[in-house]
């Protein structure tokens, strides 16, 4: 029979031993040195036996999980909604923040232009509606290719 000891460990193993090791570092059991390499030994470690050896000198309390399907995990905080751009690549949020942007700037000026002259009846921000409609385009283009590509 195979000793707990002797079991390779999972990457939720060598993670939950990273976390307890955070713990310790912020209790003040290990300083910064300490924990960079005990880290460092967590994620090199095979078994269970050399995830054991961090917490030698660590009390219970930071040691990790007795057994492989232990499901401790660490509290989490209470879960906000994602924002709606939260999956948008980094480009499509720069490119609709700076739209935005240009779009606002250009209402306050034709409103500004508008109070002044009252025979000011064409709204000219209007045409921003089609680089915003262009843009439009590319996310839904964008989130498709990427919900294809997660799922197929």
């Amino acid at each position: 029979m195979v000793e707990r000891r002797d079991i390779r460990v999972s990457d939720r193993d060598r993670q939950l031993a990273a976390d307890r090791l955070k713990s310790a570092m912020d209790e003040g059991r290990l300083d910064l040195f300490e924990y960079d390499s005990r880290l460092a030994q967590a994620y090199r470690s095979a078994t269970y036996a050399e995830l054991d050896q961090l917490f030698h000198d660590l009390p219970p309390t930071v040691r990790p999980a007795e057994h492989a399907g232990t499901d401790v995990a660490p509290r989490r905080a209470a879960r906000r909604p994602a924002p709606a751009s939260s999956g948008l690549p980094l480009a499509l949020k720069i490119l609709w923040t700076v739209w935005a942007s240009v779009v606002l700037i250009n209402l306050v000026v034709w409103t500004l232009v508008s109070v002044n002259d009252s025979d000011a009846n064409y709204f000219w921000p209007m045409w921003l509606l089609i680089p915003g409609t262009a843009l439009f385009g590319a996310t839904l283009g964008v989130q498709y290719i990427r919900r294809n590509r997660a799922t197929g």
